[in-house]
């Protein structure tokens, strides 16, 4: 055995031990392990380990789809966080293996004309589940409560009949017996700046850039205040926020959809016992947190 061998993953340097490829499986980032002339051992492994944690998780995804249909629930999962914060990506791990036929994605565009002269809920009451069903929502009827309000895109008004609202309005949500999960995926300022750098430069990636990603940096602040006041005012026992520290993306895939095996009482959950989320990256809101 090589020097390098000996240290195993603890040189970032190192070379990766045949057992230990053994062990995992990801033909892409075999591919790039084979590219290197002096393989960074212990990153190639946890991307590796990740691979076959996303995998276990989402093969109890599909069983707890299954659950959904046989038993006729209703499941909604809210994804809302700062531009940038991942939640496309986490929704996409989420999905990809599912079946079609039982969940759907929600990403509404702005308001049409007619919508603008609607209650404001009322586009989001016709996305909801039906029977048998979860629908993934990439940003909600929140917008209101953050990202309106900091663009101006609405007046005090509509904001604060909103604020009041949205409470009662997910309690009834509640009642009726739907599921609801509000994730919010929470970044650092110099995470987000790096992250919308790299979309700039990517081209498979430069379409997600918006207007409103250009002054996400310039109104952080901003944002910041609105954030804890959804915190503040719509948290509840019945619909409470969870918020996910997703400066590691990958960390945050896995703590999220572990945390929604661990809430919903599928048939097969007690396999799911051994998916505890991660309490530094997944935490329910409180004062004090951000």
């Amino acid at each position: 055995m090589s020097k390098n061998e000996s240290k195993g993953t603890d040189d970032k340097h190192a070379y990766l031990r045949l057992s230990d490829v053994a062990k995992l499986q990801s033909k892409s980032e075999l591919l790039k392990l084979l590219e290197q002339e002096t393989p960074k051992a212990t990153k190639i492994y946890r991307t590796l380990r990740y691979e076959l944690d996303l995998r276990e998780l989402q093969v109890e995804l599909i069983k707890l789809q299954n659950w959904v249909r046989e038993q006729n629930k209703r499941v909604a999962i809210i994804f809302e966080g700062r531009d940038a914060a991942g939640k496309g990506g986490t929704i996409h791990r989420f999905t990809e293996h599912l079946n079609p036929r039982h969940m759907r994605l929600v990403a509404l565009p702005k308001p049409t004309d007619v919508e603008r002269g609607q209650w404001y809920l009322q586009r989001y009451i016709n996305q909801l589940p039906n029977e048998g069903e979860i629908v993934f929502f990439d940003r909600s009827w929140y917008n209101r409560a953050v990202v309106e309000p900091v663009m101006g895109f609405c007046d005090d008004n509509q904001y604060e009949r909103f604020m009041r609202q949205v409470p009662e309005f997910e309690h009834m949500l509640f009642e009726s017996g739907i599921i609801l999960i509000k994730f919010w995926f929470s970044i650092s300022k110099e995470e987000q700046q790096k992250r919308f750098e790299k979309r700039k430069s990517d081209p498979l990636k430069q379409w997600k850039v918006s207007p409103v990603d250009e002054k996400a940096q310039e109104l952080w602040d901003k944002y910041t205040h609105f954030k804890e006041q959804m915190f503040i005012r719509t948290h509840t026992s019945y619909c409470p926020w969870i918020i996910v520290q997703a400066d590691s993306k990958k960390k945050a895939r896995l703590a999220a959809i572990r945390y929604v095996l661990k809430t919903i009482p599928y048939d097969d959950g007690e396999h799911a016992i051994e998916h505890f989320p991660d309490p530094d990256i997944v935490q329910r809101f409180h004062r004090g947190l951000s």
